[in-house]
């Protein structure tokens, strides 16, 4: 497989909607935490692997390299490349041609989006096309659509959203051949709405759908979601139930009512202990004695007060409790060990998942975990999560 070494990231616009904040400041440097987001990207991109970045700018160009450097601080090579403020997507990634690799992944600046090069990389090479985009999955009724991926190719793009069948949304992360600043018309021309269609009708554009939530710096109003995503302190724990908290019931059968559940030995102080750590926490069960017939819904919604005003006993608030109700052969997305409910708290409490953690006591739960980007911890059958604490920092 090839290796991707450079980052290029269009950093040129004038970020508009932002204004005020962007009057004196460009958009990818404005704080979150009082820190510039482009250092969240140089960091996620140095994590990856990245060894050279090249920022392409234009508005308040000069304020980039007085603020990230030539990039030494991360044990990185960071450049610039100044064009006009009205320079176009396209014309600011042509007149750069002569700094970038032959292959390099190509991001816009006010994006975040929890990157794993590998997969992304291990796609593109799967489906050997000259350029390999990421775009959000989501239903295709909604309006914010602007693709429709299937079988890992782009099949229609839309910059208008108003199509039929659109079933994604571009976020960029993508990895461009080279060769596709040769097929660039002349003229400053925006790169998506210019080459997205060609590379599509060429059959040129593999398309990587991703379930992760990705945060954007466009609008005031998406800041709050963006610093909970961003924030370093923060510490997130998916939980299992049945095993991991509370005792499991024998094999097919299942907790039918709180007269029955039982804490794990260690498992309220192993809770208060991570609370004070300043832990959240989620839990994440598979709740198959619901389509079973053997588990009423309402008994199960009594089993989760009680077991949280247990918990608020200690010190210990859950954030959030998500459970699959279908049977083993349903078919559905959330049943363990597929993701989506690790996914469905991630976008309702803007998680990076890949600074999360998950403990569960089944297989199960770490193919789940793997699948999100959670690192997971699985615990011995009959002692739980006490036995995660050491490796929870």
């Amino acid at each position: 497989m090839k290796r991707i070494r450079q980052a290029v990231v269009l950093a040129g616009g004038q970020g508009t909607r932002l204004q005020p904040l962007t009057l004196t400041t460009p958009k990818p440097l404005i704080p979150i935490h009082g820190k510039p987001f482009a250092e969240y990207l140089v960091e996620l991109l140095k994590k990856n692997g990245i060894e050279e970045i090249i920022f392409l700018t234009g508005y308040l160009a000069e304020q980039f390299p007085a603020t990230l450097g030539d990039g030494s601080r991360w044990s990185l090579t960071i450049r610039y490349n100044q064009t006009p403020v009205e320079d176009e997507t396209g014309e600011r990634l042509c007149k750069a041609a002569h700094l970038l690799d032959d292959d390099f992944l190509l991001m816009y600046g006010d994006n975040y989006w929890p990157l794993n090069l590998s997969k992304l990389l291990a796609h593109h090479e799967r489906m050997g096309t000259l350029a390999t985009v990421t775009a959000y999955d989501r239903p295709s009724t909604d309006s914010k659509n602007n693709m429709r991926i299937e079988d890992g190719m782009v099949r229609m793009y839309d910059k208008t959203k108003k199509a039929e069948g659109l079933n994604a949304v571009d976020i960029g992360f993508l990895i461009l051949s080279k060769k596709i600043l040769e097929m660039i018309p002349e003229g400053n021309l925006n790169f998506e709405k210019t080459m997205y269609p060609a590379l599509v009708a060429g059959r040129k554009l593999a398309g990587f759908l991703t379930c992760q939530p990705y945060w954007s710096l466009t609008s005031i109003e998406r800041f709050p979601a963006i610093e909970r995503a961003l924030k370093s302190s923060r510490k997130v724990l998916f939980l299992d139930r049945d095993g991991t908290i509370n005792k499991k019931a024998p094999l097919a059968e299942y907790v039918p009512n709180w007269s029955v559940f039982e804490f794990l030995p260690g498992a309220l102080d192993a809770l208060e202990e991570l609370a004070k750590r300043g832990y959240e926490f989620y839990i994440i069960s598979n709740q198959p004695g619901i389509a079973r017939g053997m588990v009423k819904e309402e008994d199960l919604r009594d089993i989760h007060q009680r077991m949280q005003e247990a918990l608020k006993k200690r010190g210990v608030t859950i954030s959030g409790i998500y459970y699959c109700p279908h049977g083993w052969d349903e078919g559905c997305d959330c049943r363990k060990p597929n993701p989506e409910m690790l996914y469905q708290a991630a976008r309702e409490h803007d998680i990076d998942l890949t600074r999360a953690y998950f403990v569960g006591d089944d297989e199960r739960d770490k193919e789940a975990g793997d699948a999100a980007g959670v690192q997971t911890i699985l615990v011995p059958e009959g002692i739980g999560l006490a036995a995660a604490l050491p490796q929870l920092p």
